[in-house]
């Protein structure tokens, strides 16, 4: 393989995005601007305990924002997508689908 040639698409996934959690999460998100968490956990079929700390992973990547607040007196978090995680996002999926081209 010479250096002109183009890399395998395989090489665009973003490792982060290789876990299904992680991958569901911004698949989720990426078609709602604010998400409340118990909805998204619900959604994605996950305890709290597993969307919690792949949220934070996320978030640690700047790929997710999270906010805390409150709807009376009960405490509510909320995730969004940043713009690097639309990015993200997109390239990855974009590497998914070249890789699944060439089968």
């Amino acid at each position: 393989m010479s250096t002109e040639t183009a890399l395998h698409p395989r090489h665009e996934f973003d490792e982060l995005l290789n876990s299904p959690t992680r991958l569901s999460i911004l698949a989720a998100l990426s078609r709602l601007e604010d998400v409340e968490f118990q909805v998204l956990r619900d959604s994605l079929e996950v305890s709290d305990s597993v969307l919690s700390k792949q949220a934070t992973l996320l978030e640690g990547a700047g790929y997710v924002r999270i906010r805390k607040g409150h709807v009376g007196k009960r405490p509510r978090t909320w995730l969004s997508m940043s713009a690097d995680g639309r990015a993200a996002f997109g390239r990855h999926v974009a590497a998914l689908h070249a890789v699944l081209g060439e089968a």
